[in-house]
């Protein structure tokens, strides 16, 4: 193996945490296999990049576990057309699996270093259907709506209303809630002109969504 070449842990991350928990859809599953998660840790975490939890990066922030990532990606069902919204680029990890499954992706930061830092390192690498935007992602991105898929990487107190607004008919908004009582919940809202079916998928732990709905 290559000095800094993790391919031989990242196809074992695909294999036992991705597909061996039952995610098999194949351009999903390359997209894994193709991008250096690595390089979007820390330095001194790049050991641990591939394992099976999240890890901290700056400014109180995490990149969550591979996992994770591919299940909110997966409940998108993208097929390789749509312009979709991430919000809270961190690292620019997950900006970085939806720009191999998208046509177009915008991602809101809020913290400007994250930002600076997260469109150098993807523009570097040659991802060039990610558009960066520095902002509040609780108001989503009007600019650019409506958003066949929206993907929140925050727990949100309750579903932001600009985020309903902004999603296309039949699409979907997949972002972990949280409840004082009950933790967090990752849930799907699908729009069906203006009614919005919800699906709770799975508990999780989320840094909390910052921003005038977090």
């Amino acid at each position: 193996m290559k000095m800094n070449d993790f391919s031989i842990e990242r196809h074992r991350m695909v294999i036992e945490q991705i597909y061996g928990r039952g995610i098999s859809e194949p351009r999903l599953l390359a997209a894994f296999e193709s991008v250096p998660r690595h390089l979007f840790v820390l330095q001194n975490s790049r050991f641990a990049a591939y394992d099976d939890h999240p890890l901290p990066i700056s400014f109180g922030q995490t990149i969550s576990q591979p996992y994770i990532v591919a299940l909110m990606t997966s409940l998108l069902e993208l097929k390789g057309g749509e312009c979709v919204l991430e919000v809270g680029t961190g690292s620019g990890y997950q900006s970085a699996i939806l720009g191999l499954l998208a046509d177009e992706v915008h991602t809101i930061e809020l913290i400007p270093e994250l930002a600076i830092h997260a469109e150098k390192l993807l523009g570097d690498l040659g991802y060039k259907k990610v558009k960066i935007h520095l902002g509040d992602g609780s108001l989503g991105w009007p600019q650019s709506a409506p958003f066949a898929g929206i993907l929140v990487t925050a727990a949100a107190p309750e579903v932001p209303q600009p985020l309903l607004e902004q999603l296309a008919d039949n699409g979907r908004l997949i972002l972990p809630i949280y409840n004082r009582w009950r933790g967090q919940s990752l849930k799907v809202l699908k729009r069906n002109n203006q009614e919005f079916v919800e699906q709770v998928v799975a508990d999780v732990a989320f840094v909390p969504l910052r921003g005038k709905y977090g």
